[in-house]
């Protein structure tokens, strides 16, 4: 992979990146067609890092279909599939990791301990292997976009972050690959998170500005589901994540939640501009 981009990076072409983690939906394969878009290379990997998961999380069953993938990718016009190895990515005395301090500490970081740690490691090492110009990340998964732009800065990474937009289902579920865990009545119950989120969106144009009266408006949508168990509801400041109380004119925000829905834990969120 590295011989491969440092050649192409030789012949003055630019390239894409998409990190995944395979089962891939539209979302996915959006972040490939802009990519397409913006370079002359689109690579993609599919690799379920390990580092990432906690002891009681879902590793071993995180769905894989490497089959289907690569269909899928070969339509969208992807042009490099890398699927590493464990033993390649994490050898036998493998002892460096990557770990932005500040921005981790809440939300996801407080809810998954060493989750975003595993994160900077393996998107530190993927940049180092395919050489991007450009790497592509969908905001549904908010928090770890801003941890990756942290790291890219800090660490002096010449890779441009490119966030896209969620792309959700019909009825407005934010697609994900732990979707397939839903039931028939549990998908029906997912979108309970939309919905709260919709019903804030439209609190805040009719004026309301009380970040905490937001967040209870949230959490008390959320347990009228019998199946939902919500770990948070937050309002942060879109670029730092720190918590907001009052909601202040030219600021931008995210509305975040992430919440079970029966056994399975779902993320999603909201762009909103006061």
């Amino acid at each position: 992979m590295q011989s491969w981009s440092s050649g192409i990076k030789r012949s003055g072409k630019r390239i894409g990146f998409v990190p995944t983690m395979g089962y891939l939906h539209r979302g996915h394969l959006s972040l490939v067609e802009r990519s397409k878009n913006d370079n002359d290379y689109t690579v993609a990997s599919i690799y379920v890092n390990p580092a990432q998961f906690g002891a009681n999380e879902d590793f071993g069953k995180y769905p894989r279909d490497l089959g289907r993938d690569k269909e899928l990718l070969i339509a969208a016009g992807c042009d490099v599939l890398f699927t590493p190895e464990d033993r390649s990515i994490y050898p036998s005395g493998y002892q460096t990791y990557v770990n932005a301090e500040q921005i981790t500490k809440t939300l996801e970081g407080e809810f998954r301990p060493g989750h975003f740690r595993g994160v900077t490691t393996i998107v530190n090492i993927l940049f180092n292997l395919v050489q991007p110009d450009s790497a592509y990340f969908g905001q549904k998964d908010a928090q770890q976009c801003a941890v990756i732009k942290a790291m890219a800065d800090d660490l002096k990474i010449p890779v441009r972050i490119i966030v896209m937009p969620i792309v959700r289902e019909e009825d407005g579920l934010a697609m994900s690959s732990r979707n397939k865990y839903l039931g028939a009545s549990e998908r029906s119950d997912a979108l309970v998170l939309f919905r709260s989120l919709a019903l804030a969106e439209t609190l805040i144009k009719q004026g309301e500005r009380d970040a905490k009266l937001l967040e209870e408006v949230i959490m008390s949508q959320l347990k009228k589901v019998k199946t939902a168990s919500p770990d948070y509801v937050r309002i942060v400041n879109s670029r730092t994540f720190e918590e907001a109380e009052i909601l202040k004119w030219g600021s931008e925000y995210f509305i975040l939640i992430a919440c079970r829905i029966g056994a399975t834990r779902l993320i999603d969120n909201l762009l909103i501009r006061v």
